[in-house]
C-alpha cells in the first residue's frame, strides 16, 4: 500500500478514495474501525484497510454495488476478496496504489450519534470507536488493538471509563469480566508490531507500565461504582467531554450526567443547574 507526504494516519492513496466516496453524501454508510480512529494527525499507526458499516445486513451488497459503480467510473480497480451477508470485503486499486475495503453490517447501537467529516463522510463517534477497540482486544489478541488501546486511553477516555461503559454494547460482560480479559494481552516482542505501519516508534517498556497502570485504576473504578450504572458513560457539560468520576465525590457535585447508549447514539443530557 503506497503512502505519499507527510506522515498522517492516512496514506494519500487512502485520502483519494475516501474523498471520492464522500463526494456522492449518503447516510447510509459511516467509516468504522482502525481508520476512523487514527484520522486525526496525532495518531500512532496507518490503518491496513477502510472499513464501512451499515445499520441493515440487507444494505451491504446494494451499498456496495453502488459504491463500486461510483469507483470503476473514477478509474479504480475493485476486486471482490470475500462475499458473505453483511459483509463485502475488496481490494481497491489505482495504477500502483491499493487497499482493502470491507462494507459490513454492524449494530445500530451507539452512545453517541454518528459524525460527519468533510473528507470521510459519516464516521463513528470517537467514543464508540474506543468502546469498540476494547471489545475486539477482549476477543483477539491482536498488538494493533493493544496499541489503539493504549492510543484511546490517551487521547479519547482513559481504560476505566471505557471498560466501565462496554457491557451497555456487549451485555454479556460485565466491567470486571472484560477486565479478566483484557489482563491476558500486552504480552508482545517488537517483531509484534514491526508489520504495523507506525508514525513514531513503539515502545514496548513504556508501553507496558502505562498499560499495568490502566488495568489497575480500571478494576478500581469498577470496584467503587454502583452496579446500576454498569454500561454508562459520565458526561462533563464543563468539559464538553466524557470523563471518568473522581472517587468519592457525587457525580452532582463533579457537574457529571450519566450516559447510556441507545439504538442510532444519543447526545448527552446536560444537568440542569438548580
Amino acid at each position: 500500500m503506497a503512502g505519499g507526504g507527510a506522515a498522517v494516519p492516512l496514506t494519500h492513496f487512502q485520502r483519494l478514495l475516501l474523498a471520492d466516496l464522500a463526494a456522492t453524501p449518503t447516510d447510509d454508510r459511516y467509516l468504522a474501525g482502525g481508520a476512523a480512529m487514527h484520522f486525526a494527525p496525532n495518531s500512532t499507526r496507518y490503518s491496513e484497510d477502510l472499513d464501512f458499516f451499515h445499520d441493515s445486513e440487507a444494505r451491504v451488497a446494494a451499498a456496495f454495488a453502488a459504491d463500486r459503480a461510483r469507483l470503476e467510473q473514477l478509474g479504480y480497480g475493485v476486486r471482490i476478496e470475500l462475499s458473505l451477508p453483511g459483509l463485502v470485503r475488496a481490494t481497491v486499486t489505482r495504477a500502483a496504489d491499493a487497499t482493502r475495503v470491507d462494507w459490513a453490517h454492524d449494530s445500530a447501537w451507539r452512545f453517541m450519534p454518528l459524525v460527519r467529516d468533510p473528507l470521510g463522510g459519516l464516521l463513528l463517534h470517537p467514543v464508540d470507536l474506543a468502546v469498540n477497540k476494547v471489545l475486539a482486544l477482549a476477543g483477539r489478541d491482536e498488538p494493533r488493538d493493544y496499541l489503539d488501546i493504549l492510543f484511546v486511553h490517551r487521547q479519547v477516555l482513559a481504560l476505566a471509563g471505557l471498560c466501565w461503559a462496554a457491557p451497555g454494547k456487549d451485555p454479556g460482560f460485565t466491567p470486571l469480566s472484560l477486565l479478566e480479559l483484557l489482563k491476558r494481552r500486552g504480552k508482545y516482542h517488537p517483531e509484534d508490531f514491526a508489520r504495523l505501519r507506525l508514525v513514531e516508534p513503539f515502545d514496548l517498556v513504556q508501553a507496558k507500565e502505562s498499560w499495568l497502570a490502566a488495568l489497575a485504576a480500571a478494576e478500581s473504578f469498577a470496584r467503587s461504582r454502583p452496579p446500576e450504572e454498569i454500561g454508562c458513560l459520565y458526561y462533563s457539560a464543563g468539559e464538553g467531554a466524557f470523563v471518568v468520576p473522581r472517587a468519592g465525590v457525587a457525580l452532582e457535585a463533579q457537574g457529571l450526567t450519566v450516559h447510556f447508549g441507545v439504538p442510532g447514539g444519543v447526545l448527552p443530557r446536560v444537568a440542569e443547574e438548580s
